[in-house]
This record gives C-alpha cells, structure tokens and sequence, in this order.
C-alpha cells in the first residue's frame, strides 16, 4: 500500500510540475508581449521628440549661414493678380513705413498657426521656405500662395556644408527649389534669402559672387534689418521677440523684419497678434509682402560687372 501511495504522490508532483511548465508557457511570452508593448510605445514617442527635435537643430543652423539660387527666369508667373497680391503705390505713399514680415525656414508644423494669424488681422507676408515633400507641406506651400503672401526662397536642403560647398552646388540645390515650388504652387519663385545671411562667414565660396549669381538669373536677394531674435535655440520670450520687433522700427522706414516657421518657436506665434496691433496704433506703417516693387535690404552690395 506504502508503494502505491507514494506512485501516486509522485504521479501527482508530476502532474503539477507539468502544469506548472504549460502555465509558464503561457504566462511568461504574455508578460514579455505586454513589457515589449509598453517599451515599443516608449520608444515611439522618444522617437517623436528627437524628431522633433533634430528639426529644431536643423532649422537653428539656418541662422549660421546660407543662400540658394535659381534657374535663368525668362518669365514668371509671381505677377499673375488672382495668386499675388499687388499693393498700388498711392496706398503705400500714403504711409511713412512699410514693413515686411518675413518667417524663414518652413513649412513647419506652425506655418497654419502663423497664417491663421495673419488671416485674422488682413496681414500679407512673405515666407522664405525650403524643399520639404510630405503633404503637410506641400498644402502650407499652397495656402501660403493662395491667401496672398509671398512664396520666396531660402535652399532646398538648407544644409550649409553643401550649399555653400562651390557655386556649382550652391546653383543645383537653388534650381532644385525654384522648379520644385514652380511645380507644386504654379509660381515661379525669385526671392531668395540666404541662409544666414548674405554677410555669413561660413560659406566657403565668395558670397559675393553667389549675389551675382542670383541677380545675373533675375533673382532678387533680401537681407533683414530687424531681427525678432528668435533663432535663439529654445523658445525666446514673447515679450522679447515683441520689443525686439518693435524697439527698432523707428530706425528705418522700410523695415524687414526676420522671424521664424518653425518648430519650437511658438512663442513667435503669440507675439504676432501684438507686434501687428501695436505696428497698427501708430498710424504711420503699413504691413506689405516683398513684391518686384520692394526696395532690397541687403547686407552686401552686389558689384556691376
């Protein structure tokens, strides 16, 4: 009997030994599918933010330096009234100061925030862009030329080691831009802001003869003379961007003011609506995009050949 009871015993360890193992089998490959759920999502979303933040860095660089260039223009679609507004120069005239709000960098993820601003309180603009495919940008380029601002340049690739390599490369990434912005919007674009500015240190070919380059193809070149100071890497306060807006107008009567599309800079954002009311208070300026008309600001002197 002794026998039989401990067969039966150790059937019994067995068994649940067994069951034991089958239930780990069970369990253990759905705890690591949950643990690897969880870190999958994790990753995702530390992905999402150096995305976004490798964008910030790039569109930061912009302030280093830069240019871009354009194909020979032999006639241009800028000029057609249902796509660019035109402004009569009585209206102008009638005013002491003319300023120009230009956003360098986009499309980003805030150049709808931007426009719908600029909507609200009838203000034309002028967007110096790079070469961006996806589809968030494809319709930012679009609205930016249907409700009336101006579509303008600032290189494709807007990576400075390589615009700036030689002419050669400087020329390829400008006519890569121009035709591409021709096929996406109708418009042939010939405003060209570099990056960095005209005056950058960083180019390895003379940004003089990079200037020629662009007037010799019926490009015109803009510069700024007030900075909105938020190139700065993070967010600047909104109160400075408006006092750096604002602080200088009194120096210049034709007024280019540089500012930002871009991601992070929503600051920038929420300073527009007070920058454009305080602008208006005055009584002596008048908000305008850059058109053919537009006197150049320009940090260098392009010399006649």
């Amino acid at each position: 009997m002794e026998g039989t009871d401990d067969r039966r015993k150790r059937i019994q360890r067995l068994k649940k030994i067994i069951l034991a193992v089958i239930a780990a089998l069970i369990v253990i490959p759905v705890m690591i599918s949950v643990v690897l759920g969880i870190r999958v999502v994790q990753l995702n979303h530390k992905i999402q933010k150096l995305e976004a933040l490798l964008m910030h860095k790039e569109n930061e660089a912009d302030e280093v330096t830069g240019i871009y260039a354009t194909s020979p223009v032999e006639q241009s679609l800028r000029d057609a009234a249902s796509v660019q507004q035109t402004v009569e120069m009585e209206d102008v005239e009638a005013y002491q100061k003319q300023i120009y709000l230009t956003f360098d960098d986009g499309p980003s993820s805030n150049t709808d925030k931007i426009l719908d601003v600029l909507k609200e309180y009838d203000v034309k603009a002028t967007f110096f862009v790079v070469g961006k495919t996806d589809e968030q940008s494809i319709k930012a380029y679009q609205r930016i030329v249907e409700e009336g601002h101006t579509l303008a340049m600032h290189s494709y690739s807007h990576v400075y080691g390589e615009i700036y390599e030689s002419k050669e490369s400087f020329i390829e990434d400008l006519e890569k831009l121009q035709e591409y912005l021709y096929q996406i919007t109708g418009i042939w674009p010939r405003f060209y802001r570099f990056p960095g500015g005209s005056s950058n240190t960083v180019s390895k070919t003379d940004m003089q003869e990079l200037a020629s380059c662009l007037k010799e193809n019926g490009i015109t070149y803009f510069d700024w003379n007030i900075a909105s100071g938020d190139a700065i890497s993070g967010e600047l306060a909104t109160d400075s961007i408006i006092n750096n807006c604002l602080g200088s107008i009194d120096n210049f009567n034709e007024c280019m003011i540089l500012m930002h599309d871009a991601v992070g800079k929503n600051t920038t954002i929420e300073a527009l609506p007070e920058i454009i009311s305080q602008v208006r208070e005055r009584g002596d300026a008048v908000f305008l995009p850059i058109t053919d008309e537009t006197v150049p600001i320009q940090h260098i002197t392009v010399n006649d050949k």
